[in-house]
């Protein structure tokens, strides 16, 4: 079973509509709908937005439906000059920008498990490759494999995105990622993290946000669709 954490609704719907033998379960007040969809058996579910959320909803995910894998797809902004709006960035890792026990002498994005310290939170090879060579198959969209930093903060200021993408070397920012493959990495579930750039260092004006997640949507949903057929 293939496990998919949307980010938002719209983009849930783009995939459950093409989904067959629907049944819908509510866990901890969120609706998780499992069906097959180009044969394989698949699980959608909206987590919410932060990274409580999407740790919450991924844990409650593996407990119930033991997926062997799961994506995270969304929308996110980019803190890269490499990047820019509408453009595809797939996670080789994601990071917790906002991870701050450096007080302690830890580093800015250090995470403190019992065993070990963790900053960058890998995802799956093999999910990433597929997800990017879907990403490829899209017209008129430039697909790019990097890091994605999330974080409970919603980043609009330019500097600070900067900051961010010069610390962690990263292409994106958002809020859920890096808890969702947090959860995967200590369940040892493979995941992947798939983003559509809803905003660059040009700060867009007069972009129309919720058209362009209509459009992000149709995106997100094509690359899941070939990604599953192909997988």
């Amino acid at each position: 079973m293939i496990g998919i954490i949307c980010a938002m609704q719209i983009e849930a719907d783009g995939i459950i509509a093409l989904m067959e033998n629907k049944k819908q379960r509510e866990i901890a007040k969120m609706t998780f709908t499992s069906g097959t969809l180009n044969g394989k058996e698949l699980v959608v579910v909206v987590c919410g937005v932060g990274k409580v959320n999407a740790a919450m909803c991924s844990f409650a995910m593996i407990q119930n439906y033991k997926p062997d894998c799961i994506i995270n797809s969304g929308v996110a902004g980019s803190v890269s000059e490499k990047v820019s709006v509408g453009d595809i960035v797939v996670a080789v890792n994601v990071v917790e920008h906002d991870m701050n026990t450096t007080a302690l002498g830890d580093l800015q994005g250090e995470v403190s498990f019992p065993e070990s310290k963790v900053m960058y939170f890998n995802c799956d090879e093999k999910i990433a490759d597929k997800l990017f060579a879907s990403a490829n198959k899209l017209e008129n969209t430039r697909a790019e494999k990097g890091t994605i930093a999330s974080g409970d903060i919603f980043i609009s200021e330019r500097r600070k995105r900067i900051k961010i993408g010069e610390t962690f070397n990263a292409l994106a920012c958002e809020m859920e990622g890096a808890a969702i493959a947090h959860i995967c990495s200590r369940t040892e579930v493979p995941c992947g993290i798939l983003r559509a750039i809803s905003d660059d260092l040009n700060e867009n004006k007069g972009m129309d946000f919720v058209k362009f997640c209509e459009m992000a949507s149709k995106k997100t949903v094509a690359v899941i669709n070939d990604f599953v057929n192909n997988i």
